[in-house]
């Protein structure tokens, strides 16, 4: 069984997407349609831009959207998928590939999601750390103890958490890792507090775009950040959207669950490599490859 994943914010490079561009009209046509659903050239900052330039959210998340969503339409008949999944923003990706939004209605989501994060991340100071080599009931338990926000994040695979919260916060909670024996706990040059209470405005003003959007059953089932579970319900998936930002990425749960309900293979579909090798880390003698036309 092949599992297709769609990587999140962290996989934008500069010149992005191009050749899927240059490839064919029908990439092209829907690449112009971004632009002027978006209002903006995005073509010219993925293709053209610097990486300081892509790192803006309000084009980061845009920008890996089409990557990944124009690569999985131009496979056609290649793009088969038994489950598929993706990581935050990617979790977005994997539903329109996989048809239960439709390519308008995804990129403009996105698009509001980014705007959204952003306003929130300037309303709040927060930030979000690695923390490597603990369990993940440790670094859970000693975020329980520290005072102010501090959460679980991200959990990317085992051994390797992300925590997100209020500055000071993170800062104690990674003094308190480090003492605990964690091998790194360092701050990521992030904009805000990803994936935690701090991103409630975001959730808020996200909730009802995403309300009056039509989602259909998906051709597969999609396990989603929230439950790290396969879901077909197109209300379940929507709640499920709401809550992700503000809840944890479960992508190791994820991971290991479409292992253990039947993938044999994983398909990593956009820019970089980055979901291929936590899956290594869940199973090093599993099947990894990146979508190719």
């Amino acid at each position: 069984m092949k599992a297709y994943v769609f990587p999140g914010q962290g996989s934008q490079f500069p010149g992005m997407a191009k050749e899927l561009y240059e490839q064919s009209d029908e990439a092209k046509a829907l690449f112009e349609k971004a632009n002027e659903i978006l209002g903006f050239r995005i073509t010219d900052i993925m293709f053209d831009g610097t990486q300081d330039d892509l790192k803006e959210t309000s084009v980061t998340q845009p920008a890996i959207f089409l990557h990944s969503v124009v690569l999985a339409k131009m496979l056609g008949d290649k793009f088969e998928p038994d489950m598929v999944a993706g990581h935050s923003l990617g979790e977005f990706s994997a539903l329109t590939a996989a048809g239960a939004l439709s390519f308008e209605a995804g990129l403009k989501l996105v698009a509001q999601r980014a705007n959204a994060m952003q306003k929130a991340t300037e309303q709040t100071k927060g930030t979000m750390a690695a923390i490597l080599s603990l369990d993940d009931e440790v670094v859970e338990k000693h975020c329980a103890e520290i005072d102010g926000i501090v959460v679980p994040a991200n959990y990317n695979c085992p051994g390797q958490l992300v925590i997100s919260g209020e500055l000071e916060a993170v800062q104690k909670a990674c003094d308190a890792l480090s003492a605990a024996g964690a091998r790194r706990a360092m701050i990521l040059p992030v904009g805000g507090a990803f994936h935690s209470p701090l991103m409630e405005p975001a959730r808020a003003d996200l909730a009802s775009a995403i309300e009056s959007t039509e989602i259909k059953s998906p051709s597969c089932p999609v396990y989603q950040n929230v439950s790290a579970e396969p879901v077909t319900d197109p209300a379940t998936i929507k709640a499920n959207l709401v809550a992700q930002l503000t809840a944890p990425v479960r992508w190791t749960q994820t991971m290991q669950n479409m292992i253990a309900n039947g993938a044999t293979a994983t398909i990593e579909v956009g820019p970089g490599k980055v979901l291929q090798g936590l899956f290594k880390k869940v199973d090093r003698g599993f099947e990894t490859s990146s979508a190719e036309l």
